[in-house]
């Protein structure tokens, strides 16, 4: 705060009034000596009295504390104009759509450059073939949780869903291994169920620790599933001691997530 220019509208206000320093004085129930230490700058007015003071020359504390100037209020319409586009963050979802570009812009440069490295190299296309295969399961896993607001994990478990056995085919030609395609077949069915049931269950009741109950119950089915299935199909032995242990486990951790629940309840 300038003092001076305080005191200087003080004292200009006080004349408009027709007062003296002893008039203001005797108002105010102090001394002219004080009035005039505000009036030359080497004195503010006491805070009890600072109320009166601005009724008595009628005036706003604003102001008195201003020397007469209105505090500058910082407005939209006093603000100058910005360019456009000054000083703006793109919106959530103006990112979501370049990180979109960036990824499949991404992508594809690299299945190109896998193209033309392997064409150089082997007069050919061998190994880039599997690569670009995979990139694009890849980009069609990641685009949905990208792009969908909300719904991305939906939209990328209905992408796996429908992209994942084509994906095995392709790479089960191209490796020219059977087993990939039927033996990957059963166990991408097995695990979209287990995906999509572990989705609806936290979809439903959110996440807490029945949740997690349910998802260790859902874990131990497909582990024996997936044991079943591998033992059926001749790849692995039967299932042994430790595959049970691990079913064993997996139901007590259900257990204590559904007893720890009932416990804060």
């Amino acid at each position: 705060m300038d003092q001076s220019r305080i005191g200087t509208f003080i004292m200009e206000r006080r004349r408009e009034k027709g007062l003296t320093q002893a008039q203001l004085a005797e108002k105010l129930n102090i001394t002219d000596r004080a009035v005039s230490k505000w009036e030359t700058g080497k004195s503010l007015p006491d805070s009890s009295i600072m109320l009166e003071l601005c009724g008595i020359l009628e005036i706003t504390v604003d102001q008195l504390l201003h020397g007469g100037r209105e505090a500058e209020v910082a407005s939209p319409e006093a603000a100058p104009p910005r360019k456009r586009g000054e000083g703006r963050f793109p919106r959530r979802g103006e990112r979501r759509w370049w990180l979109a570009v960036l990824l499949t812009g991404g992508i594809l440069t690299g299945i190109l450059t896998c193209l033309i490295c392997d064409t150089a190299l082997s007069g050919g296309l061998s190994w880039s073939r599997i690569v670009a295969i995979s990139a694009g399961y890849g980009w069609a896993f990641l685009l949905p949780l990208i792009v969908l607001n909300g719904g991305g994990m939906a939209g990328s478990l209905l992408s796996i869903s429908v992209f994942t056995v084509p994906y095995l085919y392709g790479l089960s030609h191209l490796l020219n291994v059977n087993t990939v395609f039927s033996v990957g077949t059963v166990m991408t069915v097995l695990s979209l169920l287990f995906l999509w049931a572990v989705y609806a269950v936290f979809k439903r009741r959110g996440r807490n620790a029945v949740s997690l109950g349910f998802v260790c119950l859902l874990l131990a089915g497909l582990t024996v599933a997936i044991n079943g299935a591998l033992y059926l199909l001749g790849t692995t032995p039967p299932p042994d001691a430790w595959n049970g242990m691990s079913v064993l486990l997996l139901l007590l951790a259900a257990a204590v997530c559904f007893t720890w629940r009932r416990g804060r309840e």
